[in-house]
């Protein structure tokens, strides 16, 4: 007998049905956080990015919770770090016992709770009290202990759990995951930050690899094959063989590139006399170029998209002089595709 399909059966059916139920119900808490937002959440930017800006204070922003709110504080934490913000979870529970002492009068502290009433976050709230460290509240509970002693109040708006009996942390988590990244995000503008000094909290993956810059690939200039204009082609031969890069180029003046010969060059002037041939007579003028500053991507795509031809290197400036070779198989090499 052939099995059925889920979405022909009726537990396909029924499981169906309860996916569309979550997905509604937490994306209308999320429409429902999007209505309620108001300046408190630019309070609590202004005082983050006024601790990272001041120049006598380094601090932190420490971020807890317990439970699933604690899941999440860990997420944002490494979001916030990511993207410029120096961050970190600590543990309410172990705070009790010891880790209060890694939290400093310069540093912020953001707690994420939605009753805003655990009794494990009470130690922690009161050492923000007695040393008059800034706390910003995440919670859905305005009237709660945690609300009434915060400096700010982040507030989530009244909307269900997803869960059938209305317990399970859902649509509470995944507002405050997106707050989460609200605040991540405003950060990240206000401190301007560039793909370039993104890529430094991300150095591995395919995010390090696309904002990889050519200069980081090139071969430099100490490791080029060069000669003057007014050699020969038989030392052009001795050159290409001893570097072996597939190509040799010509300068003048020591960085002011005036062609290239590939071995493309060498093929169409195949001839006896080639030996005793000048440089400028086989080389092809003005070859493609980047700039060392580029991304390495932008690299790539000029080898492998210029029209009517596929080029295994390109020449690499710097202010128009002659800084190195980036080559095709680097890039692969790399993981930039």
């Amino acid at each position: 007998m052939k099995a059925l399909k889920m979405k022909d059966s009726p537990s396909g059916n029924a499981d169906l049905s309860n996916a569309l139920h979550v997905l509604e119900t937490e994306a209308d808490g999320l429409l429902k956080l999007a209505k309620s937002i108001d300046g408190s959440f630019s309070d609590a930017v202004d005082v983050i990015h006024n601790m990272k800006q001041s120049e006598d204070r380094r601090g932190r922003l420490i971020i807890a919770g317990i439970g699933k709110s604690g899941h999440v504080a860990r997420k944002i934490a490494a979001t916030l770090a990511s993207t410029g913000t120096p961050s970190y979870f600590v543990h309410p529970g172990e705070a009790s016992h010891g880790d209060l002492g890694m939290i400093t009068d310069h540093d912020i502290v953001l707690m994420l709770s939605n009753s805003g009433e655990n009794s494990e976050l009470s130690d922690l709230i009161h050492y923000t009290r007695r040393y008059s460290i800034h706390l910003i509240a995440m919670t859905g509970n305005k009237d709660s202990t945690l609300a009434k002693h915060a400096d700010i109040r982040l507030l989530l708006p009244e909307a269900p759990e997803a869960c059938p009996n209305g317990l399970a942390p859902t649509t509470s988590t995944t507002m405050m995951m997106a707050l989460g990244d609200a605040l991540a995000v405003a950060l990240l503008e206000r401190m301007g930050l560039t793909k370039e000094q993104y890529k430094v909290f991300h150095p591995g993956g395919k995010l390090g690899q696309k904002l990889m810059k050519v200069s980081e690939l090139m071969i430099s200039y100490d490791g080029l094959p060069i000669v003057l204009p007014n050699a020969k082609m038989d030392e052009v031969i001795l050159v290409l063989t001893e570097k072996n890069l597939g190509s040799v180029l010509v300068v003048e003046n020591g960085a002011e590139l005036k062609g290239i010969i590939t071995d493309g060059d060498l093929k169409r002037h195949m001839a006896p006399d080639l030996l005793q041939k000048s440089v400028t007579d086989v080389m092809t003028g003005a070859p493609k170029s980047i700039e060392s500053d580029a991304l390495a991507v932008e690299a790539l795509d000029m080898m492998t998209k210029t029209p009517g031809r596929y080029l295994t290197s390109l020449i690499v400036l710097d202010n128009g002089k002659l800084a190195g070779m980036i080559r095709l198989q680097d890039c692969l090499q790399a993981g930039i595709a």
